[in-house]
């Protein structure tokens, strides 16, 4: 193409790129195409030829230096079912005009490195790659039902407004990633509806201002560890990971405006596309102002992939997808306010982590009772470990259940009993015999009742024992000597007052030594409720 001066319509151009020429001048669609579906469908292997084939430089030069508007108009790039032929290059450029590429075919990447745009829209494009790294926009950025062979880059990309990216196909790129948008800030949303990839989607240090929004997605890495590796992600309302209803009308190519929330999280009962992950999810140590939400989520995994929640913060965690039925979920160090879950969404024995995971209230969808709860406390800690037994509790306990925060308690015990020498644990199995460990005190009642009684009637069977000091001793009372003998510390007069002979004083002895035993379980207890209270 001949030098052109700033402004300056070249000399050579073709009929396609006049016609572009002229629409930018006066911001009217530069319309080549077919006006058939299977004609224009820019991802069909159809050959677009010369007479829809405008050349990446004109576009460029349009972009970065193009005409002044005819008087009353706007300049701005729209096309319609064009190809650009060529690597279309706008690195470090400011481009001023509204772009918006509809339809269109791509036969050379598109590189815009730290390219400033107000407006920048692609929909429905065949683009074989995007290279965008600290690119700039004003406005939006749109790529919705654009498909990308070999991966976006969006490194330290700042979104002015919003990101589109729904209904997208990407490929992944030499480095196995489908997205790279680590370091990404996107002012308001980041609407990712029916999104596709087939490599990692990184987003690793990224901010979105209002709510991330992969409703329907599906996310694939088959040759990798992770679909989504989101360490660090801030979004400052809600990140949706759900199903998304059916039956919503996604709106069609020609619309100047590309739609904006194809769908919503669905109702129970209702037709819906989950979220789908396959492939290892990490959003360790992120931020979510709102609520991370699993509604409907699916998630495939490898053994030694998994979902990471590390030490993520969220006033709410609705994890109510389906069941993993391989990898692990991990939550270790997580702070969340509500957690929203289901029995049947959580993975078995040694999938679950939950090790310093700190929650404050829960409400479960479905039958969740706490039996069931405290099974999904055992499967989560493959050694004993008192957190989250504690945690458990204090959580039941603060919504008025006392009699399950006590059996987990018990059962906290229990475990822990495990764990100890062959001689302690014997005295915590006695302990658990006779007082349940001090959680159920009328056990220890009815055992001091007992043992009351039954001394009572043999040492009545035995008959007045001698007195040591024949003249200074009570009257004889069989049940307040047993008393006497059960009760330790109080003294009630009896029992250093009368002489017992053979088996009668081993009968003595050992109910002194089940009166101590009984009374220091209760004590264990009781110092136990105090602790609580």
């Amino acid at each position: 193409m001949a030098e052109a001066r700033a402004g300056e319509e070249p000399a050579d151009l073709t009929g396609p790129e006049h016609l572009m020429w002229n629409a930018y001048r006066t911001g009217s669609v530069c319309d080549l195409s077919a006006r058939t579906a299977d004609r224009d469908d820019p991802h069909a292997d159809r050959v677009w030829g010369p007479e829809r084939s405008v050349r990446a430089r004109v576009v460029a030069l349009l972009l970065l230096h193009g005409p002044g508007p005819v008087p009353g108009r706007v300049a701005s790039l729209k096309l319609r079912g064009v190809r650009i032929t060529g690597r279309l290059d706008l690195s470090g450029g400011t481009v001023v005009p509204y772009v918006e590429l509809q339809s269109c075919r791509f036969d050379g990447e598109i590189q815009l490195s730290e390219t400033r745009f107000g407006t920048l829209r692609l929909v429905n494009c065949a683009i074989p790659r995007l290279d965008a790294a600290r690119l700039h926009t004003e406005g939006d950025l749109h790529l919705p039902r654009c498909r990308v062979a070999r991966g976006i880059r969006l490194t330290d990309a700042q979104i002015g407004t919003d990101l589109l990216i729904s209904e997208a196909v990407v490929q992944r790129d030499s480095k196995g990633r489908a997205i790279a948008a680590d370091g990404m800030s996107v002012a308001q949303d980041f609407q990712g509806e029916l999104l596709q990839t087939y490599g990692e989607l990184s987003l690793r240090g990224a901010k979105v201002g209002v709510s991330m929004n992969l409703r329907g997605a599906s996310l694939r890495n088959p040759n990798g560890r992770r679909a989504l590796n989101a360490p660090q992600l801030t979004v400052e309302r809600t990140l949706y990971l759900t199903s998304i209803a059916l039956g919503h009308t996604p709106g069609d190519s020609d619309s100047s405006t590309p739609p904006y929330g194809l769908g919503y999280t669905p109702v129970r009962g209702q037709r819906a596309q989950p979220f789908e992950c396959r492939g290892g999810l990490r959003l360790d140590d992120g931020r979510f102002g709102d609520a991370v939400d699993f509604y409907g989520a699916r998630f495939t995994l490898t053994e030694d992939q998994e979902v990471s929640l590390r030490r993520i913060h969220t006033p709410e965690l609705r994890f109510v997808g389906e069941r993993p039925e391989r990898g692990r979920v991990v939550l270790s160090g997580a702070r969340v306010v509500k957690l929203v879950d289901t029995s049947t969404s959580w993975p078995g024995p040694g999938r679950v982590a939950i090790e310093g995971f700190g929650y404050e209230n829960l409400a479960p969808r479905g039958h969740f009772p706490a039996a069931r709860r405290l099974e999904w406390v055992e499967a989560a800690t493959s050694e004993y470990s008192p957190e989250p037994y504690e945690r458990l509790a204090a959580v039941l306990r603060a919504s008025g259940e006392d009699a399950d925060a006590r059996e987990v308690l018990l059962a906290k015990q229990r475990r822990r009993r495990a764990t100890l020498p062959p001689a302690l644990r014997a005295w915590g199995y006695l302990q658990d015999w006779t007082v349940v460990y001090g959680y159920r005190p009328g056990r220890a009642a009815l055992w001091m009742t007992v043992l009351w009684a039954a001394g009572a009637v043999l040492f009545r069977l035995h008959g007045e024992p001698p007195a040591i000091k024949a003249d200074e001793h009570p009257d004889w009372d069989a049940a307040l000597f047993a008393l006497d003998l059960l009760l330790p510390v109080i003294d009630l007069g009896q029992q250093d007052q009368w002489k017992l002979r053979g088996g009668w004083q081993w009968g003595a002895a050992a109910l002194v030594v089940l009166g101590w035993i009984l009374a220091t379980t209760v004590a264990a207890g009781a110092s136990r409720l105090l602790r609580r209270g």
